[in-house]
């Protein structure tokens, strides 16, 4: 027989719920924002796969069956005729997917070739400019190569394609109709586009990898599949629908490693969510401490009073997670129409997903029921003669002994840990190295650092809020009042600024992370394309010094550069070294000294790069010694580089030096940049190389020009996922300021005899208004120097530990912004808690009761 207590304490508490909405909604806005990224996160993954089912064209819609062979044999001419004369057959195409290498003046670079159409409902490509190909040696190119080789449509190109006897190689020109756009994805290499009979008779290819067929219906594909495989011996022959399924599997799959790496973000979000829930239903128990206790005091035992405030918390979380994913539901089907406004296609998700949908509203149930647990225990506790007591407080969070120690203890690990790390950093140049464990350490230890500063936070407020108040204090009374009131409830302010700290530690450790990455990736690139164009002789040998004025005296070249290397030993070992004036080098764009700075070089001085600094063991002001031809030059370094020197050079010195080493008076290298910007611009400089090296006098192909355009590629996907991943750890940042919202609605409400006493002593409404704001302004300065202090270090080590070579960048910049915009958010989220205190009336001071 069910307990009547059971059900009146059940009763009571949502008639509670009921009378006062306002304090749960307050409290479920943590656990409705939890909600709205776990079902966000599942609607981008749905944005995502739908966006690559309806955009992916490797194999076009129109497609009803695919025939390739079973012993990958090609599809000749009579093949592909055989199966267009098939009953039920309405169109068929060959594919065919190749390459050469292009010829002139940079014969390494490389022309993906692909068969198709070019119009109809079977076609990958559509032109953007000029004319699809038609004829023999021509071809369409993609706009990738366009940009790359600076071609436009009437412009040729030369293909080296291997002789009939497979001897040896040709130059075939070929001409360049028009520029296409192709919705098929690939590698991303520059591509040209022909007609299978024109792409083959050029290649010199005896058929088609794969054809691809249209029926006019489903029913007629299924027939016309067993025709084909009677009529082409071998023949293997699959739906489109089954095609067109494996390439969107595989397209869906290399996007989710992007969508399971913002999980492990997610996760913390959800973690902040929960910080933030524990604390507000704390407080919001504590303000409910007399009717708790007039519970206990007529028969109410502290197990029913505990279950009762469980269920009340998971009434809140399942209400708060509906609202969630209804409002992750619109979200999503508002993205494409806005990211449409912006030029990105994406595709909307194609119904809501009920099963995700319900474990998410499931899911924030028992993230409230987990958050409430605590407060719900010690609140049921109270004692009966509580109902007596006119005073309602918070109470203080446990900070005594048990939970100082505990802090103390993960302070201790952390160190240990970040310690341990330390000492084991490698040197520049040092290849055994572990970096996954040496992250692995470094997320523990800053896990380990988190739980100290939640354990130590009460103890932390005062003195950092000292420290930081002392403005605050001298603009007046609500600047004292505000100190004081955020110093008063230390355990309070730290439960809000500790979860705000958080967001502040990941998104300032990753723009700090980010930014040094940056850095080495600008210097990475230098070192792969020190110029635009690269020029040395085939054989290795020297270049004839004229046509450094030759190509000098072109104007749409600029830096033309001409500098000499030779081969020396060092200890034994051989390097090369090179008289190249690193100062030069882009502008130094890039190039950062490890020791010593990067400036022009003096007599018998040398910059050594990162793994020749740490074999030798020098650094900065050090003396080696480099050897060539039996002769001796005892040099002094002037500069250590973090990693590699550009051009594989490992030693720099200057002319004088390395004509004391041996090296003889031509170059061997030659360095050149586009004098114009852009895409234009490199046009123009190629062209000008072309025909500089192919002139009457240079024709032989003996010098090699190599374009940056080729070797260098953009880094759209690192800023790409750089801006994903900050705007994840926003979330974070989104659920401390919502905690930072319902603290000051929750303590507006508990206060409301303060506020009324302080108008009642002549205190004014706006003054009122002020102080609240500069308090929840005070959440966002403590949890945002608390986050700074916690994640730079952290930044620091993982910096180190992911790529030694790359420079510690700290984006001051970004991180004041990042400060500045939290401030204002927090400040901003106290505007309607403090206009309720700014109205609360003089006589609220003398009322009794709550």
């Amino acid at each position: 027989m069910r307990s009547p207590w059971r059900a009146t304490v059940l009763g009571s508490q949502m008639a509670e719920l009921l009378r006062r909405p306002g304090r749960f909604a307050a409290t479920g806005l943590s656990l409705l924002i939890a909600a709205f990224v776990v079902f966000g996160a599942v609607m981008a993954q749905q944005i995502v796969s739908a966006t690559v089912v309806d955009r992916f064209r490797g194999t076009p819609d129109a497609v009803s069956l695919v025939v390739t062979r079973n012993d990958a044999a090609d599809i000749g001419e009579a093949g592909l005729d055989a199966i267009r004369e098939t009953p039920g057959v309405t169109e068929a195409v060959g594919r065919f997917d190749g390459g050469a290498p292009v010829g002139g003046s940079a014969a390494d670079r490389y022309l993906a070739l692909a068969a198709d159409p070019g119009t109809g409902p079977l076609a990958r490509v559509r032109p953007v400019e000029g004319a699809y190909p038609s004829g023999p040696r021509r071809i369409a190119v993609d706009t990738r190569a366009a940009e790359a080789y600076g071609l436009v449509p009437g412009s040729s190109l030369a293909l080296l394609l291997p002789t009939p006897d497979g001897e040896s190689t040709r130059r075939v020109p070929v001409e360049i109709s028009g520029v296409v756009r192709s919705a098929a994805t690939g590698t991303g290499e520059p591509t040209g586009y022909a007609s299978g009979p024109d792409l083959l008779r050029l290649l010199g290819t005896p058929g088609y990898s794969r054809v691809d067929v249209r029926t006019e219906t489903p029913g007629a594909a299924t027939q016309a599949a067993e025709r084909i495989r009677r009529a082409v011996p071998g023949a293997v022959v699959r739906s489109g629908d089954e095609v067109r399924g494996e390439e969107s599997r595989a397209a869906v799959a290399d996007a989710s490693d992007t969508l399971e790496l913002a999980g492990v973000f997610l996760a913390v979000a959800v973690g902040a969510a929960v910080l933030v829930a524990t604390s507000t239903f704390r407080i919001v128990f504590a303000r409910r401490v007399r009717q708790l206790a007039l519970l206990r005091a007529v028969g109410a035992t502290s197990r029913r009073l505990a279950a009762a405030l469980v269920a009340e918390g998971a009434v809140v979380g399942l209400l708060a997670g509906a609202a969630g994913v209804l409002a992750a539901w619109g979200c999503a089907r508002l993205v494409p129409a806005v990211a449409g406004r912006f030029g990105h296609d994406l595709s909307a998700p194609a119904a809501l997903p009920l099963p995700q949908a319900a474990l998410t509203v499931l899911g924030t149930g028992l993230l409230a029921v987990l958050a409430v647990l605590a407060p719900s225990v010690a609140a049921s506790r109270v004692s009966p003669l509580q109902a007596l007591r006119t005073a309602t407080s918070e109470g203080s969070t446990v900070n005594g002994a048990g939970r100082t120690v505990l802090g103390v203890l993960c302070a201790a690990g952390a160190v240990l840990l970040a310690r341990q790390q330390y000492a084991s950093l490698p040197e520049p140049g040092d290849t055994a190295y572990d970096r996954f464990a040496a992250l692995t350490l470094v997320v523990v230890s800053g896990g380990l650092a988190f739980l100290a500063l939640i354990a130590l936070g009460p103890l932390l407020v005062r003195p950092v809020l000292s420290a930081l108040a002392v403005p605050l204090r001298r603009t007046g009374a609500a600047g004292r009042l505000a100190v004081a009131g955020v110093g008063g409830a230390p355990g309070r302010a730290a439960s809000v600024s500790v979860v705000v700290a958080l967001g502040v530690c990941l998104v300032g450790s990753t723009l700090t992370c980010l930014a040094s990455l940056d850095a080495y990736e600008r210097y990475r690139r230098t070192l792969e394309a020190p110029a635009d164009f690269h020029l040395y002789a085939g054989e290795g040998g020297t270049l004839d010094r004229t046509l450094v004025a030759d190509l000098a005296a072109r104007p749409e070249l600029a830096d033309v550069t001409a500098f000499r290397t030779a081969e020396v030993a060092d200890d034994g070992r051989s390097a090369t070294v090179t008289d190249l004036d690193l100062t030069t080098v882009r502008s130094g764009t890039g190039l950062t000294a490890r020791t010593g700075v990067l400036g022009r070089l003096g007599p018998a001085e040398v910059v050594v790069d990162a793994e020749h600094a740490h074999r030798l063991g020098v650094e900065a002001g050090d003396r080696v010694t480099l050897t060539s031809a039996g002769r001796p030059v005892r040099l002094t370094v002037a500069a250590t580089l973090p990693g590699a020197g550009p051009h594989g050079a490992n030693f720099f010195v200057t002319p004088a030096d390395l004509t004391r080493l041996g090296a003889g008076p031509a170059p061997t290298l030659i360095t050149a940049d586009a004098a114009g910007d852009g895409a234009e611009g490199r046009a123009r400089a190629h062209r000008a190389v072309t025909e500089t090296l192919t002139g009457p006098e240079r024709g032989d192909g003996r010098v090699v020009a190599e374009d940056a355009a080729t070797r260098a590629g953009p880094d759209d996907d690192l800023r790409t996922m750089a801006t994903t991943v900050v705007l994840l750890l926003c979330l974070t940042v989104l659920v401390a300021v919502a905690g930072v919202a319902t603290t000051a609605s929750l303590t507006v409400v508990e206060r409301r005899r303060e506020f009324g006493l302080l108008r009642a002593l002549g205190l004014g409404g706006a003054a009122v208004h002020r102080m609240v704001t500069l308090e929840c302004a005070l959440h966002g300065v403590l949890g945002g120097v608390l986050g700074l202090a916690l994640g730079l270090p952290y930044a620091w080590l993982a910096v180190r530990a992911a790529e030694v070579s790359a420079p510690f960048t700290v984006p001051a910049g970004q991180l004041a912004t990042v400060l500045a915009a939290l401030v204002l958010v927090t400040a901003a989220a106290g505007t309607i808690p403090a206009l309720r205190a700014s109205r609360t009336p003089p006589t609220v001071a003398v009322a009794r009761g709550d």
